[in-house]
This record gives C-alpha cells, structure tokens and sequence, in this order.
C-alpha cells in the first residue's frame, strides 16, 4: 500500500488539508524564497545561513523564530520517506520560487520518488486566479484526484529554473522561461516574468512593485497605512505576497511620501509617478538580491520587456 507525503505552500493550506481529511503526512513549506538571497544547494547549512541574515536584516527574525518557525519544519521533512510526493502550491512568484527549491531538494534527496503536483490557479468560478483558499471542498479533491505526476524531465527543468534563479545574472531566465510548452508547471513562466520586474526600470529607477505602490497611494483616498496594504493585496495578480512584505517595501519608500495617515506623496513622488525624476541612486543597495542576483546590478527596459545589465 502506497504511503503519501503532502508538502504545502503555508499553513493555510495545510489547514485546508487537514479539513479535507486527505490521507498522508504534511509538512509546510515556511519560506518566501522570492524575497533576499538565495542559493542553489537548498537545505545545506550554507542555504539556511544566507536565509536566516536576510530575516534578520529585512524581518528583525529572531534566530529562535526561524528555528521554531522554518527550521523545524525542514527538519521534519527530512524524516520522511513516503512512495508519494504531492506539492500544493499555488499560481504566484512566491509559491513558484518555493515550488522550485522544494523540487531541487527532492531531484537530489528523494530520488526515484513519485512526485506528482496539485496546482491553484484557473477555476471556472473565478474570472481570475484563484488560490487554493478560494476553492470549495469539491474544487480542491478534483485537483487533487487529477494531480499531474511530473517526469524525470519535469524535474529537471524545475531544478535548472531554480539553478538559474539562484545565479548572479537573470539574463538566462529572460528566454529559458519562455520555450517548454509540454511544462506542467503552467504558472511558471507568467511568475518568472513577474520576477524580472522586479528589478528597476530604466523609466525611474523604480520596479514594477514599487511603482504600483506609489500608482495605489495617488489614486484614492486612503486614510492610513493599512487601507494602501490592503488594496495592494487586493489588486496584486501574480506576486502573492503579504501584509509584512508590502509594508516591508513601504517602510524602504518612506521618501516618496510625506504622511501614511493619511496616505499622501511628497514631491519626489509625484515626479517619480510621471517619471520625470529617476530614483534608482537614492534606492540603490549592494545587499538588496533578488534570488542570486543583485538587484541593482540590472535595469529592466519597459519598452521591449528586457533586462539589461550595467558594468560597475
């Protein structure tokens, strides 16, 4: 009789799972690979170390909060062993990049398992997509009884994605990304797109999240900080981030406005929305990464939706 291993985006879910009453053990996936540096050799000391200074640095994470939180998980995961693999992981940029280490880990410690995904995204109740928390108890069994078994190709490609993410230039991801049409990973590629926006464009020197956060804060009427959060959780498409990372981005905006209660822009920010200023000198950081690369060492060109990248 075969044995199951559900590996989850977050804890909810591994709540969902756990009302659905799906046989098999479950361990959480608590990492937000898409944010801070990252390298390829995930779960090795040297992997955590990285992980654990971009929390500390970007988060203020105590160490006993990464152990208690991440660490423990990925310890439990080493000590399982089941037949079968299943990942719940959901359309965007953040459970992507988490999809993908998950699946480096298993290429190179579970090898020969039987690996299968269960993907959140299209539903013919939405005109959107949806994550698995939007699903009824119907739509999450369906996707789960004609979860898709991926090939040793399949795996393959998803550690080489994640190879390239982790590398310190994204060119690569820019055309690679773009030519595996037989992919089950369907939400790959419009994530990795999402991804190479995120490095500052050539118009202002902001990138595509910043510039909406700034687009958000000039459009209504918001009376505090909260109210901009959470409309920019509500009209966010393909990055799946959360309250601490947007007001995280925020806090490193702080210039670009000159009170969050309520929500109001200063000059500078004005200008920068009607790009007749570029910012990229006052935000540029050597210790700000995106997957291996720095952030600042690219600039995204919006006309032709390329990256280029800029000699020291």
């Amino acid at each position: 009789m075969s044995s199951f291993l559900h590996i989850t985006n977050g804890d909810v879910t591994t709540e969902i799972l756990n009302n659905l009453n799906i046989e098999g053990e479950i361990i959480t996936w608590r990492e937000m690979l898409c944010e801070g540096k990252t390298t390829t050799d995930v779960g090795s000391e040297d992997f955590w170390k990285t992980r654990y200074d971009f929390f500390s640095n970007a988060y203020q994470v105590t160490k006993k909060t990464f152990i208690d939180f991440t660490l423990k998980e990925y310890r439990k995961l080493c000590k399982q062993n089941q037949d079968e693999i299943i990942l719940w992981f959901d359309y965007d940029l953040f459970c992507q990049v988490n999809m993908l280490a998950v699946v480096s880990w298993l290429k190179k410690f579970r090898k020969g398992r039987k690996i299968t995904i269960v993907q959140a995204g299209n539903s013919e109740n939405y005109d959107k997509l949806v994550g698995f928390g939007h699903l009824s108890k119907e739509e999450l069994l369906n996707l789960y009884n004609n979860r898709i078994q991926l090939t040793q190709d399949d795996i393959e490609y998803a550690d080489y994605i994640w190879q390239l993410y982790c590398s310190d230039s994204p060119l690569r991801l820019e055309t690679v990304h773009k030519f595996n049409p037989s992919s089950p990973f369907i939400y790959l590629s419009d994530a990795i797109s999402a991804h190479l926006k995120r490095f500052p464009s050539v118009e202002n020197g902001l990138n595509q999240i910043e510039n909406t956060i700034i687009k958000a804060a000039n459009q209504s009427e918001l009376k505090t900080e909260n109210d901009l959060i959470r409309k920019l959780l509500t009209e966010q498409e393909t990055y799946g981030f959360g309250d601490i990372q947007y007001k995280n981005k925020i806090k490193e905006l702080k210039s670009l406005f000159t009170s969050l209660s309520p929500v109001k822009l200063s000059e500078d920010g004005i200008s920068l929305l009607n790009n007749q200023i570029n910012y990229y000198r006052e935000l540029r950081s050597d210790f700000s990464y995106l997957g291996g690369a720095k952030k600042y060492s690219y600039l995204y060109l919006n006309a032709n939706d390329k990256l280029l990248k800029l000699t020291s």
